[in-house]
């Protein structure tokens, strides 16, 4: 169970990737019954060191011994000095993999698990500015540039900026479920979910409107989870041809009508076999599969398990 975090504070940090992380794994939620973690910025070069924003420093006392403890580090984005990285940092990081720890980079943050060789026979995410640059450097890694994270084992990679809060949320679902995940989106005010094979970066060759166009429609979605529909059906209520409708879709979520209310079917059900007694056949129809084949075979696709796995895991997680 992941208990203790730390954040690797190095010079030239982005103040938002290092503020992500702290206010997903720093912030007391205990008032609303969400998990506190023992979380801390560690140092390993001195107490304190400039940011990416001019005329800003950033101080800490812990250092590289706060590392030792961590059940996840987290490494924000920083001034990307190749080969220049600390190297009693990059051994920290490795020891912490082999000891079974997980390691979770920020957009750039991802040099740094380069020059460590975590990332080496892994498939990766970063910036899609960065990714040619990081397959260059680093041959030995599969880069993805149009994901926004990629969940490897101990390894976490993700894009830039925002994309860091969707992986973080990401390993907070997978410690304690889909129900303390969406509580803390909520306290955020993000979304509660974006999926890590969703594109970092959507065109947008249309004119920029005031509202989007497919908005109403996926209020009607999520609201209709249950309901079996067709891209012709949502085409029809937004008014628009399917193939406008399907192109329009893409530019404003990134994903695909199916795959986005697959998705969300996924999402309300594992929140059903976390907070209900419900059966999985239930469930399964409530949330738009039909039957239980249906979202076993989903649920394995999208997260590798069973929903009676998921379940009892789940459940007792949320128990303790």
């Amino acid at each position: 169970m992941l208990k203790n975090v730390a954040a690797v504070l190095l010079d030239g940090v982005h103040p938002f990737e290092l503020g992500v992380v702290c206010e997903v794994f720093g912030l007391d939620r205990s008032d609303a019954g969400l998990p506190v973690y023992d979380f801390a910025v560690a140092s390993t070069e001195g107490p304190s060191l400039t940011t990416h924003v001019p005329g800003m420093t950033v101080s800490t006392p812990h250092g590289l011994e706060r590392l030792v403890e961590a059940d996840l580090i987290a490494i924000p984005s920083a001034g990307r000095r190749f080969g220049q990285y600390p190297p009693e940092l990059l051994d920290a990081l490795r020891q912490a993999v082999d000891r079974g720890a997980r390691v979770l980079s920020l957009c750039a943050g991802v040099f740094v698990l380069g020059e460590a060789g975590l990332l080496d026979g892994r498939k990766c995410a970063v910036h899609w500015r960065y990714a040619h640059e990081l397959a260059v450097r680093y041959p030995r890694t599969r880069v993805d540039p149009d994901v926004l994270y990629v969940d490897e084992g101990p390894v976490i990679t993700s894009a830039g900026t925002a994309a860091g809060i969707d992986a973080c949320l990401h390993i907070v679902r997978t410690e304690h479920g889909a129900e303390v995940a969406n509580a803390i989106a909520r306290r955020m005010v993000v979304p509660p979910h974006r999926d890590g094979g969703q594109a970092q970066y959507v065109e947008r060759p249309l004119p920029a409107t005031r509202c989007d166009t497919v908005g109403e429609v996926l209020v009607w979605m999520e609201r209709n989870l249950d309901a079996p529909v067709t891209v012709e059906e949502l085409a029809a209520r937004a008014h628009m041809s399917p193939r406008t409708f399907a192109r329009r879709f893409q530019q404003e979520t990134g994903t695909t009508p199916y795959r986005w209310l697959l998705r969300q079917r996924v999402l309300l059900a594992q929140e059903l076999l976390e907070g209900t007694d419900e059966t999985v056949d239930a469930i399964a129809y409530r949330a738009g599969f039909g039957n239980a084949a249906a979202m076993r075979h989903q649920f394995m696709k999208a997260l590798g398990t069973t929903p009676n796995a998921f379940r009892r895991t789940f459940r007792v997680r949320s128990a303790a």
